[in-house]
């Protein structure tokens, strides 16, 4: 897929191989581009060369801490202005507010509905439609 200058690109940060197509195909569907990344050196290499308008991330990618990449990209200039969805397994009122106040747009807990991640997607990073 050849990129325009007007798309909005998605860059997807997780580690589980069948979770980032489900999420890519579900988010392409809706007319996003999606970029995929499993780990954090992959993902601010895709960053630094794709203009990502959203960020949806894993917060427990087998090798690294999604925190710390939230915490990365919040207090980094070039990109605190990505909004970034988290969505996790692990579901805690104390985890969710957190990441809200990290900075994080949106809290999603695994396993993700289609419906429910298209619905986050396009209230946070809206289309417009042709």
């Amino acid at each position: 897929m050849i990129k325009k200058p007007e798309d909005k690109i998605v860059l997807i940060i997780e580690d589980d191989a069948d979770i980032r197509t489900f999420a890519s195909r579900v988010i392409e569907l809706e007319g996003y581009v999606c970029l995929q990344a499993e780990t954090h050196d992959e993902a601010f290499l895709l960053i630094s060369e794709n203009n990502v308008n959203l960020v949806l991330l894993d917060l427990r990618l087998t090798e690294e801490n999604g925190w710390l990449i939230l915490a990365q990209l919040k207090s980094n200039t070039e990109t605190a202005s990505i909004p970034v969805i988290v969505f996790t397994a692990s579901f805690g009122e104390q985890q969710r507010a957190y990441a809200l106040k990290m900075g994080a747009a949106d809290y999603l807990i695994k396993p993700l509905s289609a419906n429910m991640l298209r619905d986050s997607v396009a209230r946070i990073l809206p289309l417009k439609k042709k």
